[in-house]
């Protein structure tokens, strides 16, 4: 491990994404991560980019959104602290499928993906690992993605039932 990664596994061992990870998949794991730092409005990362990466969140928050000619940025999901943000690196043709732009000063551990896939090649458990690891969070982002287009195609009567229900 490089003297810039020490702390990494330590780090990686008590996020829960990576829980009950053997420590040698740690140690391998923190090989290819590094710490970086998003200003407010900065772009982690943009639609249709060369998905080489993956995030942990260790302070701040990111919002996930796609962008539509006629309507702009629209907001998907937003995601702090403990959460896994990226999933493109892990499926080919490894692009970016939306955006992801920091709300406020973000601090995260970023993986490099090429890492990654080099070492879940030479050791198919790990692949394994981040690959179940890696379905969940595809399931909660669907999920959020889902919930958003049931609220933007909801009709004025239920919105206004929705509101009053609030009340």
């Amino acid at each position: 491990m490089t003297k810039k990664n020490q702390g990494l596994d330590v780090v990686l061992r008590d996020h829960p994404f990576f829980l009950e990870l053997p420590e040698k998949h740690l140690q391998l794991l923190a090989g290819c991560g590094k710490n970086e730092r998003f200003e407010k409005d900065q772009f982690l990362f943009r639609e249709g980019g060369d998905a080489d990466r993956f995030y942990i969140i260790r302070q701040g928050k990111v919002r996930i959104e796609l962008y539509s000619t006629r309507r702009g940025p629209i907001m998907l999901e937003t995601i702090g602290e403990g959460n896994v943000l990226g999933w493109s690196w892990l499926v080919p043709p490894y692009r970016w499928r939306f955006d992801a732009r920091a709300l406020e000063l973000t601090r995260v551990v970023t993986m490099d993906g090429k890492c990654l896939r080099a070492n879940c090649a030479e050791d198919p458990e790990l692949g394994y690992e981040l690959l179940k690891r890696f379905t969940l969070v595809l399931a909660d982002r669907l999920e959020a993605t889902r919930l958003q287009l049931l609220d933007m195609y909801r009709s004025p009567a239920e919105k206004s039932d929705a509101r009053s229900r609030k009340k």
